[in-house]
């Protein structure tokens, strides 16, 4: 009887815990479902914010209130920009910035990253720390504008993908990661007869596309969204114009117009009602999203890559 007892009361404790675990499991699970909707949500929504203002009258935007859904609907932002004669030779010089830019960029430095990752470079820990000071440590606008002047690179295509060619971040990146690697790669190859090139290009690299995924994103972003370089040193040839700096003259033209408007009327002026229906707010919500499409295009195939990347680049040294 006390071994039965025993026995039936072992049993009912086991499903009092099992029952308790599904419990926790549940609460755990519900709660994880309303945390992770409420992050979505708070990701999303200035994303659908913006583009609501987008599409929503310039003039009737000013008055806010407007969440996920256009008060006055209208395509008006999105012509204002698009009927800028420079916009479509913009695009393909972004375009091609970005793509030229993204595919030397990795080549040279995982190059550069391959080299510093050999033990038996002997050079590998002062060049490392020599990268790394550039880091901190920059010329400044002015003696850069004059080398760039000086090698030929000012109103000159070059000059959005040779400076960029290098980046010492970028570098280090891929030196952890390909630190990383078994050794037993690289000796295999050697045993094999190959060189160091082929070893980089045949070995190295095809492991290596976690880190080059998530190096390229970074350069392909950057290049993407960059208009101070055609500012400086490109401006006066309309052949070399690129997207985002011709989507800053058209805000920064909103901006001047909304501050004459604004002038006109406060000197009772009638003739304010001659500037375009255009706003600052509705024109940067276009800019926004015209800027964002294209790298929002691209992440998905890259997500995966990106995420890896980054979690093995973080913990290694």
């Amino acid at each position: 009887m006390n071994a039965n007892e025993n026995t039936s009361g072992k049993t009912v404790s086991i499903r009092r815990k099992r029952i308790s675990t599904k419990a926790a499991d549940r609460i755990f699970v519900a709660f994880n479902i309303i945390f992770m909707t409420f992050i979505v949500t708070v990701m999303l929504y200035p994303f659908a914010n913006t583009l609501a203002i987008s599409f929503n009258n310039a003039t009737d935007s000013l008055k806010g209130g407007i969440y996920l859904w256009p008060r006055i609907f209208t395509t008006d932002n999105y012509k204002n920009i698009f009927e800028n004669p420079l916009l479509l030779i913009a695009f393909r010089n972004s375009v091609l910035r970005t793509v030229l830019s993204t595919i030397g960029g990795l080549f040279v430095c995982s190059m550069a990253g391959y080299i510093l990752s050999r033990r038996e470079f002997i050079f590998n820990k002062a060049l490392t720390i020599y990268f790394l000071l550039t880091m901190y440590v920059s010329a400044g606008l002015i003696p850069t504008f004059f080398l760039y002047r000086d090698l030929g690179l000012f109103n000159n295509f070059a000059v959005y993908v040779v400076p960029g060619l290098f980046g010492a971040f970028n570098v280090i990146v891929i030196r952890t990661y390909i630190q990383g690697l078994p050794d037993s790669l690289v000796e295999a190859a050697r045993i094999d007869g190959a060189g160091e090139f082929r070893t980089y290009i045949q070995i190295v690299l095809p492991v290596c596309k976690p880190v080059l995924a998530t190096v390229g994103l970074w350069i392909a972003v950057g290049n993407w969204n960059d208009w101070f370089t055609t500012l400086i040193y490109a401006s006066t040839r309309d052949n070399l114009t690129t997207l985002q700096y011709e989507l800053m003259k058209v805000l920064s033209t909103a901006i001047a117009q909304m501050s004459s408007r604004q002038a006109a009327f406060m000197a009772g002026q009638a003739a304010a009602g001659g500037f375009q229906n255009i706003t600052p707010i509705a024109i940067r919500s276009t800019i926004t999203i015209i800027a964002a499409v294209p790298i929002l295009c691209v992440y998905p195939f890259l997500q995966k890559y990106f995420v890896k990347g980054v979690h093995v680049g973080s913990v290694k040294g």
